[in-house]
């Protein structure tokens, strides 16, 4: 494979992880918004919010698309950025495992929604030195 070619498949890659980052952020900020900012009926949908982890993951949305953003504009600190927030939502599904252990009300979407945040950031944690080169 050509240095061209290997370095447009990494700008596809890269982009597409920064992508992905930016939607998730987005789609973070919304529904998190939409309960803690909402009304009454958005609320009660949500059912039994786990408060941390809603604060968290609300906060976590903007990050995400700064992530996002920087990843798309190929700068280094993406990489750490990604880093930090894989250890930090897997520090929260573990407070959160705390909680549903001692018999905390949550919704089995909540443990979903920590296992694809916790996926998604450790695999772009893995994937962005890959696809970033030599902007480690």
């Amino acid at each position: 494979m050509s240095a061209a070619t290997a370095s447009h498949r990494a700008a596809r890659w890269r982009w597409l992880l920064g992508v992905l980052a930016l939607i998730f952020g987005v789609l973070s900020v919304l529904s998190g918004g939409r309960v803690l900012f909402g009304d009454e009926a958005s609320r009660l949908a949500a059912g039994h919010v786990v408060p941390f982890v809603l604060v968290f993951n609300f906060g976590g949305g903007f990050v995400y698309a700064l992530a996002g953003v920087a990843i798309l504009s190929g700068r280094s600190w993406s990489l750490w950025l990604a880093r930090a927030l894989a250890a930090s939502t897997l520090v929260v599904f573990a407070l959160l495992g705390v909680h549903v252990l001692r018999g905390g009300a949550h919704e089995l979407r909540t443990l979903l929604a920590m296992s694809v945040r916790s996926a998604f950031w450790l695999g772009q944690a893995l994937l962005l030195p890959r696809w970033l080169g030599s902007a480690r």
